[in-house]
């Protein structure tokens, strides 16, 4: 299927088709680096949820997808894999110039590992436990039991604005793979690339397989949230949302996956190999401009090391690059909106009357040929305290909080002392050492002296607020599927089916 879209306007993708929102009406998407109108995209609301809700229950009413046999879907997932690589200078381009993420970041990372996703569940669902046999049970007597796993229908995935395309195939690989149908909510700031991706995945599955309606969270995510014919929905964004989405759902008792905010531990040991660990706590914050929910936003540095990392680590920030993200020599883009900057310049503020030291940055930064833009400089406080608001809550910026501590279980405790529980991080060069901090670290993830790899082939979820669920993996296949027991009687004889007793007095063998 081809389908011709003027570049500057982007309708609703329903049914596989370009439609416009039923009200009429768009919005506009900015750039973060430029502040220009990039893009003009349909404004949903409930009637357009509507539509695409009853495409993809059709769809998955269609039995040619819903139980299209392993090696077919095997092969379909291969093809849109195929399809991302063809189309990523596209993609790019669209998540660029929306979300400010870098050229270098995107091309080099997050198409790769979307296309990667797609390749290895590929492989996982040819040997996925769709029907297990059960062990004939002695009581109360012979019977056939086998317990099968069914995709659960219509899904919904609300994704938020940092990573949009990549985070969302974290959710249509695995609902594809299962054979769901799905409709997706990007993040208003940042639609495009996903209604790209819904094009492309489109040309491989049936019409209603997949579908986009952007708007609001309002006028499109909470009607997603609380229809009847959605199964399951997954969210992406933060805990307060997560909340909200949460409460919506129990409303029909929906099946539900979160993945939520994170104020991620990095504990640096005093043998720790700086050279590595260094560079590998900055990569671990400043990585798109500190807008990843896994961010290592808190290092606990001991008293020994205090000092020189704080002077090595400013010394590290003042190397990087701030510009335009398709600048491939850019190292950091900018932050999402001016009303996200704001926020992140209020937390600093935060940090400076609670008494933290600012080592750093601290201020919003001018950029040749993006003055428009919202930029902040990379941005470190020493001197922080665990109780303090820098350090309890998710600033979603580039701003590092440094923790003194003494001992090693001390670090540990402050590390757990959170709501939160996505990620963490250990450097040391004691490998033992660190699996034994990784025991008492209560995340999802943690990361020895490295940060932010994660895997297709691996979980990624959160204990605590961080979330509900697992992503990624034959993990979150799981979490597309619902369980159906089979019991068949090997019994014929009615007389001697002595469990029918416990209701019939009067049966009695013969």
């Amino acid at each position: 299927m081809s389908i011709k879209v003027d570049v500057s306007t982007f309708p609703l993708f329903i049914n596989g088709e370009w439609v416009p929102a039923v009200s009429g009406e768009t919005f506009d998407v900015h750039n973060p680096a430029t502040g220009d109108v990039v893009a003009k995209v349909a404004k949903g609301n409930k009637y357009d949820v509507e539509k695409a809700v009853n495409a993809a229950s059709a769809a998955f009413e269609q039995a040619e997808w819903r139980d299209m046999n392993p090696k077919d879907r095997s092969k379909l997932l291969y093809a849109i894999a195929h399809k991302i690589i063809a189309n990523s200078k596209e993609l790019i381009y669209l998540e660029a110039i929306s979300s400010g993420g870098t050229v270098r970041r995107l091309s080099s990372s997050d198409v790769m590992q979307m296309a990667d996703l797609f390749q290895t569940l590929g492989k996982f669902v040819l040997e996925y436990p769709f029907s297990e046999t059960l062990p004939v049970p002695p009581f109360p007597g012979p019977a056939h039991n086998f317990v099968w796993r069914e995709p659960i229908g219509v899904c919904a995935a609300i994704t938020p604005w940092n990573m949009p395309m990549l985070i969302a195939t974290w959710k249509i690989a695995p609902a594809l793979a299962m054979g769901n149908t799905i409709v997706i909510k990007p993040a208003s700031y940042t639609p495009l690339s996903t209604l790209k991706l819904a094009e492309i995945i489109s040309e491989v599955v049936p019409k209603g397989v997949i579908n986009v309606v952007t708007g609001s969270g309002n006028e499109v995510g909470e009607p997603l949230a609380t229809h009847p014919k959605v199964d399951k929905i997954a969210f992406t964004g933060s805990t307060e949302v997560g909340r909200h989405i949460m409460s919506l759902a129990s409303h029909t008792v929906k099946n539900t996956t979160l993945e939520l905010g994170g104020k991620s531990p990095n504990i640096l040991l005093e043998d720790a190999d700086l050279n590595i660990a260094l560079p590998g706590s900055l990569f671990g914050v400043f990585l798109h401009s500190g807008q990843l929910c896994e961010s290592g936003t808190r290092l606990f540095v001991p008293d020994s090391l205090y000092e020189m990392v704080i002077e090595k680590l400013a010394e590290l920030a003042g190397t990087l690059k701030l510009g335009n993200p398709l600048d491939p020599e850019t190292d950091m883009g900018p932050v999402i909106s001016s009303q996200q900057k704001e926020t992140i310049l209020s937390y600093i503020e935060s940090g400076k009357k609670e008494g933290a030291r600012l080592v750093c940055g601290g201020k919003e930064a001018v950029v040749e040929g993006c003055e428009n833009g919202h930029f902040i400089e990379p941005t470190i406080f020493a001197d922080v305290t665990n109780d303090m608001k820098i350090a309890r809550e998710e600033i979603f910026g580039p701003v590092l909080s440094i923790i003194r501590y003494g001992e090693l279980d001390d670090a540990i405790k402050m590390a757990n002392d959170t709501i939160y529980g996505l990620a963490a991080g250990v450097w040391t060069k004691d490998v033992n050492k660190a699996y034994e901090v990784v025991r008492q670290l209560r995340a999802g993830v943690v990361w020895i002296n490295d940060w932010h790899l994660l895997r297709n082939d691996a979980p990624f979820g959160g204990y605590k607020q961080s979330g509900i669920g697992r992503e990624m993996g034959k993990y979150s296949l799981d979490a597309y599927t619902q369980l159906k027991h089979v019991h068949t009687s090997m019994v014929p004889d009615l007389h001697k089916r002595r469990w029918n007793q416990l209701l019939f007095s009067n049966l009695h063998e013969t």
